[in-house]
């Protein structure tokens, strides 16, 4: 066992400045799937170096999809390392044969999580969830099912399963999407109200925003610039509006 710190030093590093050099790669699947049933950050950055032995080396993961959908918690949308791991959840789940279920449990827990997140995550996320809908249609009864629940007591999702397959997402409504289409900040509102239209078959790219942060985001509100919007549409002659009132003869409007 290696102190935490070092744990995620060495894990950070893994992918790039050690696998490439080894002559046999697989030596480090213990360690990396040690690494990854820990939980949190550490497990987060064990996904780069599992995902190079699962699909240059042909390992086998059995609970893989599993333990991923189990790191979904509130704390995803505010670590540091999220831009990397929404990189690989991408790449993960870009498979088709991938089942409906399976799918639709991370887009309901992504979604139900994303209540609490800060906009710059949710201006991610969104067109992430968007991509899963895309390549998986058999997933879009969540945004189509006419008699969503009103309330959160009557969703059938389970949010505490950890069993992707028991969490009753398939039944269930996106109502999570449709509350921020009133969200306070009228970009992620905007994205929102995506899903209120067909998606085009065209993937949003999320590469650059993968790594959005608020101060780009407060940046870019303060250099919008300011437009005058018009109060009326006839400018005023007098001062009720009216060109031959007894009030225009003794009043005028500077």
């Amino acid at each position: 066992q290696l102190p935490t710190g070092l744990y995620k030093k060495v894990l950070v590093i893994l992918h790039d400045s050690i696998l490439p050099y080894m002559n046999e790669p697989t030596l480090m699947i213990d360690f990396l799937t040690v690494a990854y049933g820990i939980g949190g950050a550490i497990s987060l950055l064990a996904l780069n170096g599992l995902f190079i032995l699962i699909h240059q080396h042909n390992l086998e993961y059995p609970d893989f999809y599993k333990k991923l959908y189990s790191l979904l918690d509130p704390s995803i949308y505010h670590v540091k390392y999220r831009a990397r791991f929404f990189h690989l959840a991408d790449l993960f789940l870009s498979s088709s044969h991938l089942p409906a279920y399976l799918v639709a449990a991370f887009i309901k827990r992504l979604s139900r999580l994303a209540l609490t997140a800060p906009p710059e995550a949710l201006l991610m996320v969104i067109p992430f969830i968007c991509n899963l809908f895309r390549r998986h249609p058999a997933c879009k009864v969540l945004v189509h099912r006419p008699n969503g629940p009103e309330d959160m007591s009557e969703d059938p999702y389970i949010m505490e399963e950890e069993e992707p397959s028991k969490s009753r997402a398939l039944e269930s409504s996106l109502w999570e999407i449709q509350s921020l289409q009133n969200h306070y900040h009228p970009d992620v509102a905007k994205a929102a109200a995506v899903l209120n239209q067909s998606l085009s078959e065209i993937e949003d790219d999320i590469s650059g925003l993968l790594e959005l942060s608020a101060y780009e985001l407060f940046d870019k509100e303060v250099k919008k610039k300011a437009v005058d919007v018009p109060l009326e549409f006839e400018q005023v002659r007098g001062l009720f509006g009216k060109k031959n009132d007894i009030f225009a003869e003794h009043f005028t409007l500077d």
